[in-house]
């Protein structure tokens, strides 16, 4: 059964929400157009990869509603069976057109739900997309937050500065620091525990944020574990990121 975060996400896609729409492409985009990249072994540029990355998303967004809970298939299978399609679609297509004959699209259905483990959901892509999820929340805690209060846990946890130096650039007291940082903390839980929810279709996936070193019903002892997991996960996505706008650039 599909988790009430979930539910409520997919009827926005229904119902056309933009803010829904751009959520997908923002937290998934990255992800999608690395693994199109890597199936198409330079056999498709640039701009192709951002054209099908969109695609996909927009193919996902037009379908989510009928997906079946009870075949389990997780949210990555989902997203990586329909960016499978979209791909295989346009490279038949231009097969097609050096033959100088018309191809048909296959119609997109519900079939994905159902695609088996070889469809190529490694390990390397479960994680990115796994990775996607906590980003997302990193962002929402951002303009949720107030300003001094996340450009603490900023310096504290992402830049991984001290707390003594952190009170000193803000000319604050190191109780501050701490009180603020928690603060920051138990909002980025929280908006990770909604996140893995919302994107995600089986219990095996809500179970990821624990495998991942994110405790997110913690004890106050796995604190400093939480923010270095959180930090790899920061850090990691920025240099997906970067990679991305420079194949943009390059492209």
């Amino acid at each position: 059964m599909l988790h009430s975060v979930t539910t409520d996400f997919i009827g926005r896609l229904r119902n056309n929400d933009e803010a829904a729409w751009f959520e997908l492409w923002e937290t998934f985009g990255p992800v999608v157009r690395t693994q199109l990249t890597r199936w198409g072994k330079g056999r498709i540029g640039v701009e192709t990869v951002r054209d099908l990355s969109q695609e996909t998303l927009a193919a996902l967004s037009g379908s989510i509603d009928r997906y079946d809970p009870s075949r389990g298939a997780r949210f990555s299978t989902w997203l990586l069976a329909i960016a499978k399609h979209v791909l295989g679609d346009e490279i038949d297509r231009r097969m097609a057109q050096k033959r100088g004959s018309g191809k048909k699209a296959v119609a997109l259905d519900e079939r994905w739900a159902t695609m088996p483990s070889t469809i190529g959901a490694d390990a390397e892509y479960e994680a990115s997309v796994f990775r996607a999820k906590i980003e997302a929340a990193l962002r929402a805690v951002e303009h949720e937050a107030e300003f001094v209060d996340f450009s603490i846990y900023r310096m504290r946890v992402l830049d991984g500065l001290t707390g003594r130096d952190v009170a000193a650039q803000l000319g604050v007291s190191e109780p501050t620091v701490s009180r603020r940082l928690a603060k920051v903390r138990d909002m980025v839980r929280l908006r990770s525990k909604a996140m893995v929810q919302q994107f995600s279709f089986t219990e095996d996936e809500l179970d990821e944020a624990a495998r991942n070193g994110l405790d997110l019903n913690p004890t106050k002892a796995d604190d400093d574990l939480f923010d270095e997991a959180i930090a790899e996960i920061y850090h990691r996505q920025a240099e997906l990121r970067q990679k991305d706008e420079q194949a943009a650039m390059e492209g």
